[in-house]
């Protein structure tokens, strides 16, 4: 599925069909350059899941835990990961297999610890405000 977003006003409609797509499936890997906007679409995604507090990156604390609605929702950041041993370390595993939503920023630097099944979402920078999410089903 391919998810034209052609300003910030479009995101959260983006986020519905985003969830939509996933059905029931609840892990989503986030893949996109520096700046592209993974944590600004997970913010909306989080909104559309009914979270009220406020979504912020997860760099530094590799993981943030925010409460939805009928849901709770964990938001990882991997780019400081030195190696997958840090992830094994926090138990990843908890969270993966908990049956919560999990947005995961950079999942590369633990390619190897990666559930079998999720969405993948690629974010690619087509000019200052305008962005295309392709989203594939794994």
């Amino acid at each position: 599925m391919n998810l034209p977003v052609k300003s910030i006003d479009e995101l959260k409609d983006a986020a519905k069909q985003l969830i939509e797509f996933g059905g029931k499936e609840k892990i989503f890997l986030f893949y996109g350059d520096m700046g592209a906007g993974k944590t600004t679409l997970i913010q909306s995604l989080c909104e559309c899941l009914g979270v009220h507090e406020p979504v912020t990156s997860p760099t530094f604390s590799i993981v943030n835990e925010y409460e939805g609605e009928r849901t709770r929702v964990f938001h990882f950041d991997f780019y400081r990961l030195k190696n997958q041993s840090e992830a094994l370390d926090m138990g990843y595993e908890e969270y993966f297999y908990s049956g919560n939503y999990c947005f995961i920023e950079w999942p590369g630097k633990i390619a190897d610890l990666l559930p079998p099944h999720y969405i993948r979402v690629n974010i690619q920078v087509l000019d200052s405000n305008e962005r295309l999410l392709t989203c594939d089903k794994i």
